[in-house]
């Protein structure tokens, strides 16, 4: 993953810097998600927002001949599957690329271009507001972020991979969803910062863990039951840390990320709940707050190789 990668042949970036971005009022511009829904003429597969954070969204869609307007957020995309040609073009500008795995696209929040995309296209996208950004590089005391750089089916197999964990981690679990998807956004936002804008930012390294009264807090709050805030603002607080600083300071004290943490002890919860008691599949992933018995199922596979009712069983 450090070794260099070579830019796309197709990829020509011939955009201007002065043609890249909008001169539309914020507020006359769309919702990534509506404006995205507009253009692709469908709806997303699967879609996970909350205000602070913005949205992720996996689509899937056929060609692509239009305009897409000026939007609020900046819109980071990947390609799980395929490979299509890109085509974006501002005034007399032209920029190509390839959608494929491992590589990116950025339209920056109020730019607008005119897309042709040929055929199919599986896609994820993240809606990035830009005050996420602007909160990483205060709480990373790095200078205020600047302009996003338009890029075209950019190599990028880290910002490609985190991307793609969206839709392959989300368990039906809101509690675990919402953190993971936190921790996410907090991520893809130092790598947006560090390698996709006009002015790099430099991320000094993060030495030391939580002191053990702030890990004792934190511990506590994530064991507590599902109605209690595990939030990162709410962990952080806690710590009287920035989330940027407390994600770090506690992997570093338990090798973990929080999300890591808290699926695991709710795996532990699962596997005691399996094994000392005649509950049912149904019940057990209902007081761990799975949506559904089959969300549960689909987790529990996923981190022991074996549905639960096959691992109760052996077990017995």
């Amino acid at each position: 993953m450090n070794k260099p990668i070579l830019h796309d042949p197709l990829e020509a970036l011939l955009v201007a810097p002065n043609a890249r971005h909008s001169d539309s009022p914020v507020a006359d511009r769309r919702r990534a998600d509506v404006e995205m829904a507009r253009v692709l003429k469908t709806a997303p597969l699967q879609l996970a927002s909350d205000p602070s954070n913005g949205a992720i969204a996996h689509w899937k869609h056929g060609a692509l001949h239009d305009v897409v307007e000026p939007m609020t957020d900046h819109v980071i995309m990947t390609y799980p599957t395929g490979v299509q040609r890109l085509e974006r073009r501002t005034g007399k500008s032209v920029a190509i690329g390839t959608a494929r795995s491992g590589v990116v696209t950025i339209i920056p929040a109020g730019s607008s271009a005119r897309w042709d995309i040929p055929g199919f296209v599986d896609v994820i996208q993240l809606y990035l507001p830009h005050t996420a950004l602007e909160r990483i590089a205060r709480e990373a005391n790095a200078p205020a972020p600047g302009d996003l750089l338009e890029r075209t089916g950019h190599p990028d197999p880290v910002v490609s991979g985190l991307l793609m964990s969206a839709a392959d981690v989300l368990e039906g679990n809101a509690t675990l969803d919402l953190l993971f998807r936190q921790q996410l956004t907090d991520l893809l936002a130092t790598r947006i910062l560090a390698e996709h804008t006009g002015v790099p930012t430099t991320f000094e390294p993060i030495m030391g863990g939580l002191s053990p009264h702030a890990l004792r807090r934190a511990v506590e709050r994530l064991r507590s039951d599902s109605d209690t805030d595990v939030s990162l603002a709410a962990l952080a607080s806690d710590a009287g840390l920035s989330r940027f600083h407390f994600c770090r300071a506690f992997k570093e004290s338990t090798g973990l990320s929080p999300h890591a943490w808290l699926r695991q002890q709710r795996l532990d919860q699962a596997m005691n709940m399996l094994r000392d008691t005649d509950a049912s599949i149904a019940s057990v992933a209902a007081q761990l707050g799975y949506a559904s018995q089959t969300a549960f199922t689909a987790a529990f596979k996923k981190l022991t190789g074996e549905t639960p009712s096959d691992w109760r069983r052996r077990l017995r």
